[in-house]
């Protein structure tokens, strides 16, 4: 395998598959071989080459996962085209940017929502020329008749000559993932640079050709998309989700072996289980809490000795069965990555006999780093694994950090060739050396487990694995008369939240104007107008975020950030540290009074 559009071919080799990807068309799970794989990806470069597509363009997709995401993306690599993936909740300013920046000129578009946002902004995109519908019902050209359309004798000898053509160190994606400018930055990758994670990654995986797999993160996030091709390449059969809310149904269908997953669903299933839990009574509670607490305990060296492995065993036979089931009872490992897993989800998961691999990686890098593996010494609850073969994992020493942190700095072959079209942001990140600097914090535990301890950059995390710039979320906040001061947080959390400080003067004077009586600021922070008031005026602001962006939840607060009292930096830059200690145990409040999924 030495491009991407190789993988089918070696799928096709070594284990053909009566199920090589499934999915729900029209309430019925429908299932396409490998050499439908490599059929209909086929008919989609024919039918790109009669759009004028050739080697170096842009196509674009904007879908969630479905058996067409893989038709087109190797339709696309075939002709040594690139594919440009976007998210369909980007914003869409975001869309427009990305479309224009990366001159996308054909694209696949799945809702009619989404179809609709096209059209509105086609006009500021000269370069798109086709826009073809994934679902019916749209004002375009729609994705079965284009494909109906295509004759496969038309374009063969200029289909053979590019694919050909196409070397591993050409780019296969341009991927874009938020600056901390909020400008969308597009992360070029090769075929050899996503290969080279892949084969990394297929020694460690304890799965084979006749496994099952369940996917329901986006395809066009590099994170999934990079292990279903691992998936492929293995003859692991693929089976999508039909949305997220139908994921505890699929997975009772399915019986997957395998599925990756960020935190934040972790979670919700942890939670879930709990809620289930303590609706029981009697002995069954009792069970339940003496399990979950003997979970909670769990670690790697402690489940080998007698007492408490013969106990552990007693759980899993009584209550974490249970759990297996409810997950289709054939799991073997769930891969999570995209955002830092809590330890004792990961304890308790490991505890119920559900091994949870957590890894690190970023998409600059294809995307993994490092992973937690499935044996005992390769593995370490609370860190991130050992470095993957072929990668380089340097820790450059910081000011601010202890000794033995340093910021991780990242060499190899699955390492970006850079951001398109901006050289400057790339040298900021990859030094002559040919080191990525990551922007995260961390040591190496027994010098062997790697530890995220910090982030460097403002940017951060949720725990569904998206990405958040808060400094210009901060600035739309300021745009408010109402605001004077705002802090935008959320590492590893659900969604972001805001801590505002209001512009005091200005709600005297809106409080006169509804012939509200103004109290002490304290109070008013307090107030149901008040609050009423910001709810407004963030609901404006979350109208121009993606929906991972979104302001979810808000306080406000009556103290001042000042240079003299630690908030501000001598520029009147955050110092978000000094932020987070600051208002810990609001922060901890915000998201234990919000269990419910607001997302």
């Amino acid at each position: 395998m030495k491009r991407l559009f190789d993988i089918p071919e070696h799928q096709n080799k070594l284990f053909p598959k009566t199920d090589s990807i499934a999915a729900k068309i029209d309430g019925k799970w429908q299932k396409f071989t490998t050499q439908d794989l490599l059929t209909q990806s086929k008919r989609v470069s024919l039918g790109l080459l009669g759009l004028g597509i050739t080697k170096g363009d842009r196509v674009g997709i904007i879908s969630m996962n479905r058996p067409e995401w893989n038709f087109i993306d190797y339709g696309i690599l075939q002709l040594g085209a690139i594919n440009v993936p976007i998210y369909p909740t980007s914003a869409t300013s975001d869309v427009e940017f990305i479309l224009g920046h990366s001159e996308v000129k054909v694209l696949f578009v799945e809702t009619v929502k989404n179809n609709n946002r096209i059209l509105e902004m086609k006009s500021k995109l000269p370069k798109l020329e086709h826009i073809i519908a994934l679902n019916p019902g749209t004002q375009t050209q729609s994705y079965l008749d284009w494909m109906r359309k295509i004759d496969f004798s038309t374009h063969e000898n200029e289909y053979k000559r590019l694919r050909d053509s196409v070397e591993s160190s050409n780019l296969a994606s341009i991927i874009y993932t938020s600056g901390t400018t909020g400008t969308p930055k597009g992360v070029m990758l090769t075929h050899a640079s996503i290969l080279s994670n892949i084969l990394a990654t297929q020694d460690i995986l304890p799965i084979n050709s006749s496994h099952r797999a369940l996917s329901f993160l986006p395809l066009c996030h590099i994170f999934e998309r990079m292990v279903n091709y691992t998936y492929q390449s293995l003859g692991v059969s693929i089976y999508y989700a039909e949305s997220i809310e139908t994921i505890v149904s699929d997975l009772k269908v399915v019986k997957p072996h395998v599925f990756v997953t960020v935190p934040r669903l972790l979670e919700k299933m942890f939670n879930k289980i709990v809620a289930t839990g303590e609706k029981l009574s009697g002995v069954k509670r009792t069970l339940f809490k003496w399990a979950l607490e003997l979970g909670l305990e769990y670690d790697d060296d402690k489940s080998k000795k007698l007492g408490y492995g013969s106990q552990l065993a007693l759980a899993q036979s009584l209550v974490f069965n249970k759990w297996r089931e409810a997950l289709g009872g054939e799991i073997k490992l769930i891969i999570s990555g995209g955002a830092a897993l809590q330890p004792r989800l990961a304890k308790v998961f490991w505890a119920a006999g559900i091994p949870v691999l957590e890894g690190y990686g970023l998409t600059e890098t294809s995307p993994v780093i490092s992973v937690n593996l499935i044996d005992h010494d390769n593995r370490r609850i609370g860190t991130v694994g050992p470095v993957i073969s072929g990668v380089e994992v340097k820790l450059q020493p910081e000011e601010s950090h202890a000794a033995h942190e340093g910021e991780i700095c990242v060499r190899g072959p699955s390492v970006m060739k850079g951001y398109y079209k901006n050289e400057e942001a790339t040298a900021e990140v990859i030094d002559g050396e040919g080191w990525f600097h990551t922007g995260d914090i961390g040591t190496l535990v027994d010098n062997k487990f790697l530890k995220i301890t910090d982030r460097k950059k403002e940017i951060f995390k949720t725990s569904g694995g998206k990405y958040v710039a808060p400094l210009p979320i901060e600035n739309r906040l300021k745009e408010s008369n109402y605001v004077e001061q705002a802090w935008v947080t959320g590492e590893n959390q659900k969604f972001p939240c805001a801590i505002i400080v209001p512009a005091f003067d200005e709600m005297k004077r809106y409080c006169k104007s509804i012939n509200l009586n103004y109290c002490s600021n304290d109070e008013m922070a307090f107030h149901p107008k008040i609050r009423e008031l910001f709810s407004g005026e963030i609901k404006k602001i979350n109208e121009h975020l993606g929906s991972w962006e979104m302001i979810k939840h808000f306080e406000l607060v009556a103290d001042h950030w000042t240079i003299d009292t630690g908030e501000l930096t001598p520029k009147l830059s955050l110092k978000r540290r000094v932020l987070r200690e600051k208002y810990k145990e609001l922060i901890i409040k915000i998201y234990k009074s919000n269990d419910v999924d607001l997302t």
